[in-house]
């Protein structure tokens, strides 16, 4: 039985519930990421026993899951737009916002799907986005490969960003910080394709990068379709 079937248990005496529970797990995790989050931190900051919470959610790992699937409803936008390309983009942009808001999110995303109404309802708008317009195998595949794109590039960008924090570097001043041992590597002659990018290469910002990727990816996707996008 899953933590969404499984029923809760009465509030008293501490007035309690999963929701409770898992804004208060989210809200630990927006401070101090997943490390932050256990039954007994989220029990204490809701002035509950830990073992009260135990009650309401058997394990860690099915308090990650509620957690994440809270966030899917901040994924889904309100109305589904009508054509696929969008509805994805759409769909991806909102990912990646959620991760930026959620910084624990993107070590969460990926591996099984998430299971909860809300995960399932995105998953869902996903593939209801591109129903009809493939056979099934073929819009499982699309849809399994843009989500592969969305969630490796949130995990680079998020792991710039804890990188930045890490060091206390931002990611041009890290570039000037290497520039040296770049410099020195490049001029040895051993990487003339990575010297022509670093010399000729426009440097882009992550939001860019994000969707310029995912122009890319949604391309090819419209290549494998039995109808062309609109």
């Amino acid at each position: 039985m899953t933590v969404w079937d499984r029923p809760e248990p009465p509030t008293r005496p501490v007035p309690l519930d999963r929701e409770r529970i898992v804004t208060a797990a989210i809200a630990l995790a927006d401070e101090g990421g997943l490390e932050a989050v256990s039954l007994r931190k989220v029990a204490a900051r809701l002035d509950a026993g830990p073992m009260r919470l135990y009650a309401y959610i058997s394990t860690k790992e099915e308090l990650f899951d509620l957690m994440v699937d809270e966030v899917h409803a901040e994924i889904l936008p309100e109305e589904q737009p009508g054509d696929w390309r969008e509805a994805l983009r759409v769909l991806a942009h909102r990912t990646r916002q959620a991760a930026l808001r959620h910084e624990w999110l993107a070590d969460l995303l990926g591996g099984r799907p998430s299971l909860g109404p809300n995960g399932l309802a995105v998953t869902e708008a996903k593939l209801a986005a591109l129903d009809g317009l493939a056979d099934v195998d073929t819009v499982m595949r699309a849809v399994e490969t843009v989500s592969a794109y969305v969630t490796g590039a949130i995990r680079r960008e998020i792991a710039n960003l804890r990188a930045e924090r890490a060091t206390g570097l931002s990611e041009r001043d890290w570039q000037r910080a290497s520039g040296p041992h770049v410099t020195g590597m490049l001029a040895t002659g051993r990487f003339p394709s990575l010297a022509k990018a670093v010399h000729d290469g426009t440097d882009v910002d992550a939001g860019t990068s994000f969707a310029t990727g995912l122009d890319w990816v949604l391309d090819a996707v419209a290549a494998k379709l039995d109808r062309p996008s609109a």
